[in-house]
């Protein structure tokens, strides 16, 4: 089976590669880390081993997992590092654990994984959310770490192929000592497709614990500027993808005919989307800034596109009303809990799956408004006229986060639990290192 997986797998990346070569040329993106996606390991990250390996794959997971990772620093000896799989949450992660500690996740080829198992020898690797990589859990388990999927669920887009794919699935989520999953659903979703019941756990989500962002230099800087200049209400326009911009810049407009000294601070999703926003934003007519460019101008009446990462989460502060993207066009949303430590009041389009539960969760408590492409601009409108209805759904929106909290401390007890379990039918750490150095493929 996994002869003819890393087989095909190959044949789809030969295939793909002129879209992948274009992608590169046109916006850089997939070009950085290359070297380390196909298993050089650089000497930035050689260094004390064993380790616990965390792999997290964009911004959102570094987030998710910030808290989690700090924690099994604290409560055992060995060295923690990260891996991420895109451009942004590499950057975040050089961030928060150093660079030293951070590097890109191989792909899934057994000559790009062998050489980290060799380098880092994990005891623990732990993985957010959904990352069934066969090769990689198949070698991983066979070098003696444990595995443990944090925050585990299982996408309404993802079901259907997995439940095709049980049969196959079946022996790779064998591989997994334990699922934290984020959800009651989650868990019968794991265990429908395979994974083995007994190591399926309802862990709650961990991005109800995110830590809350406050206090930064740039949040202090437009909170000055705001303040100097009487400008206001701020709109915050977060995690943008295509087919939204359009939408919440028209929005804007309709919001400056009747306050004329609003802001809007537009944060699009992808980095290699950044001029292009701003050049769409520009086009309205209006003032527009980068936010690398800005430098305590007057912000009334403009725009200031946020192209930076790391800085979107302390910035919903800021805002009146905050708008997470990802949702009016089918591309599933992104986290609410951002805004919602805050207590600010969100609105979100109708396409919340990858969120389905938190989105829930916050719909049944009336914390959060849902909008469409047609009715955002009024949706907007109505909640600026009405403070004290932002107030409440700001409340509601903080109060349900702080009931929710704790899914950090379950996580790190059970991973630590599974640290200190020894399996007479697995063989040490110690003495299977080097079956990860035969060749396969």
């Amino acid at each position: 089976m996994y002869l003819l997986y890393s087989a095909l797998l190959a044949a789809g990346l030969a295939l793909s590669s002129p879209w992948w070569v274009l992608k590169m040329l046109r916006h850089g993106k997939y070009r950085a880390g290359l070297r380390e996606r196909l298993g050089r390991v650089s000497a930035r990250i050689q260094g004390p081993t064993p380790t616990v390996w965390i792999h997290a794959v964009s911004v959102g997971e570094v987030l998710a997992i910030s808290a989690l990772a700090e924690e099994l620093r604290a409560h055992q000896p060995r060295r923690l590092v990260v891996s991420t799989t895109t451009a942004a949450g590499q950057e975040l992660a050089r961030r928060k654990f150093g660079e030293q500690n951070v590097f890109y996740f191989p792909m899934d080829f057994a000559f790009a994984i062998r050489p980290y198992l060799r380098a880092l020898r994990p005891d623990l690797v732990v993985l957010a959310e959904t990352e069934f990589w066969p090769n990689f859990l198949r070698l991983t388990r066979r070098s003696g770490a444990r595995i443990a999927v944090v925050n585990a669920r299982i996408s309404d887009r993802s079901l259907p192929r997995y439940r095709r794919l049980r049969a196959l699935m079946r022996p790779v989520l064998a591989a997994i000592d334990l699922f934290q999953a984020q959800s009651e659903e989650d868990a019968a979703r794991l265990i429908g497709i395979g994974a083995p019941a007994t190591r399926v756990h309802v862990g709650d989500n961990l991005k109800f614990d995110v830590p809350r962002s406050t206090g930064t230099p740039l949040l202090a800087q437009l909170r000055s500027a705001l303040e100097h200049d009487s400008s206001g209400p701020v709109l915050v326009c977060g995690s943008t993808v295509e087919g939204e911009e359009p939408v919440v810049l028209a929005a804007f407009g309709e919001v400056l005919r009747q306050y004329s000294a609003a802001v809007m601070i537009l944060a699009p999703r992808h980095p290699e989307r950044f001029v292009r926003v701003a050049e769409m934003a520009a086009a309205t007519g209006l003032p527009v800034f980068l936010r690398s460019q800005w430098h305590d101008q007057l912000l009334r009446g403009s725009i200031l596109v946020l192209d930076t990462i790391g800085e979107l989460s302390s910035l919903y502060a800021l805002a009146d009303v905050a708008f997470v993207g990802g949702s009016l066009v089918p591309r599933g949303g992104h986290n609410i809990l951002e805004p919602a430590q805050h207590g600010v009041a969100i609105v979100v389009g109708p396409h919340t799956e990858n969120f389905r539960d938190i989105i829930g969760l916050y719909r049944d408590e009336q914390a959060v408004i849902v909008a469409t492409v047609d009715s955002f601009s009024s949706v907007v409108l109505e909640l600026l006229a009405d403070p004290e209805r932002r107030r409440q759904l700001g409340r509601r929106a903080a109060d349900l986060l702080a009931r929710h909290a704790g899914a950090t401390q379950r996580a790190v007890r059970a991973l630590l639990d599974l640290l200190n379990q020894h399996s007479p039918s697995q063989p040490s750490a110690v003495e299977s290192r080097e079956r990860t150095s035969r060749a396969e493929i």
